[in-house]
C-alpha cells in the first residue's frame, strides 16, 4: 500500500487525540473523511495526536473501532509524538525569519487581556511582541519557561471550504511552541499534512475557525494549504457537542446494548441521509451513493 512517503499522491486523514474511546460523531466524522478521499481517488491516512491529553490503550482502541466499521487507511498510523524533529525544523525555519517571538504570558494573563474593551474575541492580544531584551530577560529570571509565539503579519486570512463556502477568521500570534518544549497543536498539523501529501482535510466544523490560522501559517512555512470540508458535528439533545456523558456513545456502549458495528454503521449512514430506516448498508453501497451536495447542512442530535 502507499505510505506518507508516496507524498506526491493526494490524500485525506483522520486524526484523533487518544484522549479516549471514540464516540458517535468521531466515528461520522471519520466515516465522512473515509468517503470523501476514497470517492476521489485519494489514499487515506491515519494520524494520532499524541502530544497532549493521552490515555493508556485509547490509540488502540480508537484504531480497533474504526476497523470494526469496515473503514481501512494506507500505510502505516503516523503518531505525532514520534514527528518531533520536523516540528523543530519547522520553528527553526521561522525563527531565521525573524518569524517568533518569546511569550511569558500565563493563561490567565492572556484571558484577561483578550477580555478587554475592543480586543477581537479569541485573539492574543500581543503583550509580549516588542518586549526589550531587559524585560524579556526580567521575566526569564523569574523562572517562567516562555511559549514560542508566531509574529504573524496580518490579522486575518480567508480560506475556502468545500460545504461552507469562502470562510475569513482570525489570525493571531498562535502558540508554535508551548512553554514546556512541546510543539503547538496549530504548528504540528500544518507539518504533518504536507509532509504526508495530505490535501483534504475533512473534520467537524467546531475547528473551521482554525482554518485561516493553519493556511496562513502553512505559506510562511512554503507549504501548501488543503483544501477543507467542515462537517456539522453530532450534538446531545441539549444542543451541545457530543460527549461520553450523553449515553450508549461508543462502540462498546453500542455493542452492549446488543448492535453491531454494522448496525452502527446504519445509524451513521441514516444520521447522513444515505440509508433507509432500519437499512443496513455497505461501506461499497455508501460510495456508490456519496454526493457531498446531498449532505445535511445542519448538526446531526443524536437520541432525536
Amino acid at each position: 500500500m502507499p505510505n506518507e512517503l508516496d507524498a506526491a499522491t493526494p490524500a485525506g486523514r483522520f486524526a484523533p487525540s487518544p484522549s479516549g474511546d471514540l464516540h458517535l460523531g468521531n466515528l461520522r466524522t471519520a466515516l465522512l473523511a473515509w468517503l470523501f478521499a476514497r470517492s476521489t481517488g485519494r489514499r487515506f491516512l491515519l494520524r494520532v495526536e499524541d502530544l497532549d491529553r493521552v490515555r493508556a490503550g485509547a490509540a488502540d482502541r480508537q484504531l480497533a473501532d474504526l476497523a470494526a466499521l469496515g473503514l481501512d487507511w494506507d500505510g502505516d498510523v503516523v503518531y505525532q509524538s514520534e514527528r518531533l524533529p520536523l516540528y523543530d525544523a519547522a520553528i527553526a525555519r521561522l525563527q531565521r525569519a525573524g518569524l517568533t517571538y518569546e511569550c511569558f504570558c500565563t493563561r490567565r494573563e492572556i484571558q484577561q487581556a483578550a477580555s478587554a474593551p475592543h480586543a477581537p474575541a479569541g485573539a492574543y492580544p500581543g503583550t509580549c511582541r516588542n518586549l526589550t531584551e531587559a524585560q524579556r530577560d526580567d521575566r526569564r529570571a523569574s523562572g517562567r519557561a516562555p511559549a514560542l509565539r508566531l509574529r504573524a503579519g496580518t490579522d486575518k486570512f480567508t480560506v475556502t471550504d468545500q460545504l461552507l463556502g469562502p470562510y475569513t477568521g482570525l489570525v493571531d500570534d498562535l502558540v508554535l511552541r508551548r512553554g514546556d518544549g512541546i510543539p503547538a497543536y496549530n504548528l504540528a498539523v500544518v507539518v504533518d499534512d504536507a509532509a504526508q501529501g495530505i490535501d483534504q482535510v475533512v473534520r467537524g466544523d467546531d475547528l473551521l475557525s482554525s482554518a485561516p490560522r493553519q493556511a496562513y501559517l502553512a505559506g510562511l512555512l512554503g507549504l501548501p494549504a488543503p483544501t477543507y470540508a467542515h462537517v456539522p458535528l453530532a450534538l446531545n439533545a441539549d444542543g451541545k457537542r457530543l460527549a461520553k456523558r450523553d449515553g450508549a456513545v461508543t462502540l462498546a456502549d453500542q455493542a452492549a446494548l446488543g448492535h453491531s458495528p454494522a448496525d452502527v454503521l446504519g445509524m451513521l449512514a441514516r444520521s447522513l441521509g444515505m440509508a433507509d430506516p432500519d437499512e443496513i448498508v455497505t461501506l461499497a453501497q455508501l460510495l456508490e451513493r456519496w454526493d457531498p451536495r446531498a449532505l445535511p447542512t445542519g448538526p446531526w442530535v443524536f437520541g432525536s
